[in-house]
């Protein structure tokens, strides 16, 4: 009997020790969260939660222990109720339980889980009895396959988004090109004041002016030349020389037979 005791002590000993290492870090990540959330890192919960899980697992391993006694047979009976405060109670819990009372005892010393939870828990282990082990198996395949193609997705759209955010706009335009097409539009700038010789300006009238026959046949069609036919075929001869010698410009005695381009080529 008495080897039985010093055995549940020193479980009790190693269980208290595993809680208050998890208690600890509990309240280590809980003030991290409530004081320092503006300079927390995803690294850093991730190693709280690291942390937590290995201490819930050594708790387990702890109770799983062939050594550790079975506590579920034993049981705890309240000896004294009073509703005035106790002072050690509340150094042993850090002011959690000021009093040790009808009202609190069922909480603290409960179990089992409430009716409602565990009526709730009954009907779910009732309607997982009903389901076979092939539709159960298939369930579980068609749930795996809505995870997988989740995650793929999300996956994707991280990639996509890290490789646009690293990815320069490509620039489709050049802007000295398009500063100088709207200088040009809008101030002339960059265009050349250069005209043509035989463009000169209009002549006087009843005399023709060098802007009134254009370069090759098409200027000459429009222009009325009287005389002789063997005139204007000397005068058309002329002018091809002319301008296969100085392209736009005309000998100067083919004006004085040349009427003036004013006229209308129709007019009788």
């Amino acid at each position: 009997m008495q080897r039985e005791e010093k055995q549940l002590e020193a479980s009790l000993d190693a269980l208290l020790s595993q809680v208050a290492d998890l208690k600890n870090s509990l309240g280590s990540f809980i003030y991290k969260l409530e004081n320092e959330y503006d300079r927390l890192t995803w690294p850093s919960v991730l190693d709280s939660f690291a942390l937590l899980s290995g201490q819930l697992n050594t708790l387990n391993k702890v109770l799983k222990h062939e050594k550790t006694p079975l506590f579920r047979n034993q049981v705890i009976i309240p000896l004294v109720l009073s509703p005035d405060r106790d002072e050690d109670l509340m150094r042993q819990t850090e002011g959690r339980v000021p009093v040790f009372s009808h009202e609190v005892v069922p909480d603290h010393l409960r179990t089992k889980p409430d009716p409602e939870v565990e009526e709730q828990e009954k009907q779910l282990t009732t309607d997982a009895a009903r389901i076979g082990a092939d539709a159960a198996q298939k369930q579980i395949q068609s749930l795996n396959k809505m995870c997988s193609n989740l995650l793929e997705k999300i996956s994707k759209e991280e990639r996509e988004s890290e490789s646009g955010g690293l990815r320069p706009n490509k620039q489709t335009f050049n802007p000295a090109d398009t500063n100088a097409l709207v200088a040009a539009v809008a101030f002339g700038k960059g265009l050349s004041n250069w005209r043509p010789s035989g463009s000169s300006g209009p002549g006087q009238p009843g005399q023709p002016g060098t802007g009134t026959i254009l370069a090759g046949t098409s200027g000459l069609q429009q222009v009325q030349i009287t005389g002789a036919p063997s005139q204007q075929q000397s005068m058309l001869s002329g002018v091809q020389m002319a301008q296969a010698g100085q392209p736009g410009k005309m000998p100067g005695g083919i004006k004085t037979n040349i009427k003036s381009a004013s006229m209308h080529p129709y007019q009788r």
